[in-house]
């Protein structure tokens, strides 16, 4: 019973993650901030992918990723497959600096997001010029970005404080 119990716990656990992915992707819960400061919005998406693909790649995986960007092109109106691609290289660019950092830290976490921002963004900008008729600002792509960036240590402290207070193994 006790082992029933402790399974059913680290999967409830391990499952937190992925449902806020799916419901920020459903929701249409944009974190842009207009009404009280017109520049500031970010990606959190972004940030969910990055951390929990780097940190414990076993709670999200790319078909995770993958069908919660298609969820978004769907509500969002975007061209069908370009939430996907980009969230998937925010994924790929987190297992690649996981598999070549020898110890991972919040600087370098943190550092090495500003890349995977950049390329996503690249991809972004790359399809919806090419493949639809979608205005983009690029100013405001450029406060999200940064505002992504900047957000991040403080979503990496709460991610952290909550696999700590879950019992969850910090140390791989």
């Amino acid at each position: 019973m006790a082992i029933i119990f402790k399974n059913f716990r680290s999967k409830l656990i391990n499952s937190v993650p992925i449902i806020f992915l799916y419901f920020l992707s459903i929701t249409e819960i944009d974190t842009q901030f207009s009404n009280y400061f017109q520049i500031l919005s970010f990606n959190l998406q972004f940030i969910i992918i990055y951390y929990w693909v780097l940190r414990d790649p076993s709670v999200l995986g790319n078909g995770h990723v993958f069908f919660a960007g298609i969820i978004n092109d769907v509500i969002m109106g975007l061209p069908m497959g370009t939430s996907p691609l980009t969230y998937l290289v925010v994924s790929f660019m987190g297992i690649y600096i996981r598999n070549v950092t020898v110890k991972m830290t919040l600087f370098t976490d943190w550092f090495t997001f500003i890349l995977a921002i950049f390329f996503a963004n690249l991809i972004y900008l790359i399809l919806i010029s090419n493949f639809s008729n979608v205005a983009i600002t690029y100013l405001d792509l450029f406060y999200n970005s940064l505002f992504t960036f900047l957000f991040y240590p403080l979503f990496w402290v709460i991610f952290n404080s909550y696999r700590a207070l879950l019992g969850v193994r910090i140390h791989d």
